[in-house]
């Protein structure tokens, strides 16, 4: 039996002859889920908002009605909508059927829970893939740790991230884009008002995501309406860069409402209206094979300033952050590399061309040795590594701790593939499914070491949900960053490290400093022997 709050019990009788499935009674409605051998109980595919079809495409989302019968709730919802991924990803991996009516999430509980901390993960994959209930981001293990754990799904690609100046002109307040976000945000507040009925603390609430995910993270935690739906919060592998506004003109970025305008016509379609008419897996495709990018955008409302602004104003939620990075981050990623240059030379005279008087700390970063080597640690250093130490110096000038960690766990087929450490590769450990990866991924060997680190993290991880600070039996303390820089490296095993990650970040704190007093350069994949010449140092 699970208790709510004042010890109001939620879980109905079962009076169905053989029937054992757990039948709650959700604020929002019955639902009937699964049990699994190991004492949870699973509710899956549970809708949080309306579906965003016909008139509500383009919309931000619609609290769900709620349903007096009971739901079946023992199998995923809908992905949303995206195009395939990239021929060969090693991201590419068994989803449900995709759908507009996609807007649900997945909880695994303990049973007999009350009061537990919630743990509500938002996943990945650059706007445009993925879903919450990939078997990757099973939430098992995690829950028997004493946790509920939510996965949500929210709009990809177009259908999440369009702005339009017609779209702006049907919103009360003027603005459009960001459908994603005010999804993740309905969801939270779903999870608010739902959560205790399966035994989460409303009140005790860490969101976490990784690589778009955690971009949504730092966007929940800048945006004022996500204010009060969380305690706490993860971000792994996050990626500060600049982001288009509305209406503007800004930091090199086209307007969002303008891009909008051009994607429609790239599709063929004159007004909102043909696009609301046309079938949603051809736009989605359309819209990739088009180049549209999505991203979070500044609409002067849901998301008031770009998140550096925010994170430097300090007007960012002032709460608990674990956030960290992996040291192969752009193995994966190596479509976003330049090209190399053919010598050593050349490569020391394109960073003195392009950095100017901080070519000197450039190349003692990232040295002509081994330019391959150096093309990725600029990129990982200055989307991942600087990231996480920007979050931890603003959190910590509010008063909230952050810790910080490094990823950089070698095993015999990842290394193989050389992918030491690359993108995502912690995310089956912290899950605890190693076994069901995506089948291009480098498979990880079934051996007591991998377990142990495995155990380790998801200890450090769910401590953090539970008391916001990260700890795991018989392993290192977790020590805040600052004032002395310590981090957690996940190696063979979690050991301490200080020091190593301030003059990445001074360097490239400084580049985008002077980038944003320039305010016509975009700050992202564009560094190293890509980056434009250098602004003169900001006075």
């Amino acid at each position: 039996m699970l208790g709510g709050p004042a010890g109001e019990e939620f879980f109905l009788s079962t009076v169905e002859a053989g029937e054992t499935r757990p039948l709650v009674r959700f604020p929002a409605g019955p639902a009937r889920g699964v049990r699994t051998n190991d004492g949870l109980c699973v509710f899956r595919g549970l809708p949080y908002a309306e579906p965003p079809t016909g008139e509500r495409r383009w919309k931000p989302p619609v609290p769900r009605a709620d349903w007096h019968d009971v739901r079946d709730a023992a199998a995923p919802g809908f992905a949303c909508i995206q195009p395939p991924r990239r021929a060969g990803s090693i991201y590419d991996g068994d989803m449900p059927p995709t759908g507009e009516d996609c807007l649900s999430l997945d909880i695994w509980a303990p049973e007999d829970a009350s009061g537990l901390p919630v743990f509500v993960w938002i996943h990945g994959g650059s706007f445009i893939w993925g879903a919450g209930s990939e078997p990757v981001y099973d939430g098992a293990a995690l829950a028997q740790r004493g946790m509920v754990v939510v996965s949500i799904n929210y709009r990809l690609g177009i259908f999440g991230y369009l702005a339009h100046p017609e779209l702006s002109a049907e919103s009360p307040d003027g603005v459009s884009g960001n459908y994603g976000l005010l999804d993740q945000i309905e969801a939270l507040r779903w999870v608010r008002r739902n959560i205790a009925a399966v035994g989460g603390d409303p009140d005790n609430v860490t969101i976490a995501g990784e690589s778009a995910g955690a971009f949504s993270v730092m966007c929940l935690m800048a945006a004022p309406s996500a204010r009060g739906l969380f305690a706490r919060a993860i971000a792994q592998s996050a990626y500060m860069v600049s982001m288009p506004s509305l209406k503007e003109h800004r930091y090199g970025e086209e307007p969002a409402e303008e891009k909008g305008s051009q994607l429609g016509r790239a599709l063929g379609a004159l007004d909102i209206a043909s696009l609301r008419s046309m079938e949603a897996q051809d736009i989605a495709n359309h819209a990739l094979q088009a180049g549209f990018l999505p991203i979070p955008i500044v609409d002067g409302h849901v998301l008031p300033e770009q998140l550096v602004e925010a994170f430097d104003h300090g007007t960012q939620a002032p709460v608990p952050l674990l956030t960290g990075f992996t040291s192969g981050e752009v193995r994966s990623l190596r479509f976003l590399m330049p090209a190399l240059p053919a010598s050593a030379g050349a490569y020391e005279a394109e960073i003195h061309a392009r950095y100017g008087d901080l070519a000197g700390q450039c190349l003692a970063l990232y040295p002509a040795g081994d330019m391959e080597e150096a093309a990725l640690a600029t990129l990982r250093d200055a989307l991942y590594t600087w990231t996480s130490v920007k979050m931890a110096k603003a959190q910590q000038h509010l008063g909230a701790a952050t810790y910080i960690y490094c990823f950089d766990h070698a095993y015999p087929a990842a290394q193989a593939a050389d992918l030491h450490a690359f993108h995502g590769s912690e995310m089956p450990y912290i899950f605890g499914t190693m076994d069901r990866t995506p089948p291009r991924w480098p498979a990880i060997p079934a051996t007591a070491g991998e377990a142990a680190l495995s155990n380790a993290m998801g200890e450090y991880w769910s401590s953090f949900a539970r008391t916001g600070v990260p700890q795991a039996s018989g392993y290192a303390g977790w020590p805040a960053y600052l004032p002395d820089g310590k981090h957690v490296t996940f190696a063979e095993q979690p050991h301490v490290a200080s020091g190593a990650l301030e003059a990445a970040f001074t360097f490239h704190d400084d580049v985008v400093r002077r980038r944003m007093a320039a305010g016509d350069i975009p700050w992202n994949w564009n560094v190293g022997i890509a980056a434009p010449p250098l602004p003169a140092k900001v006075r």
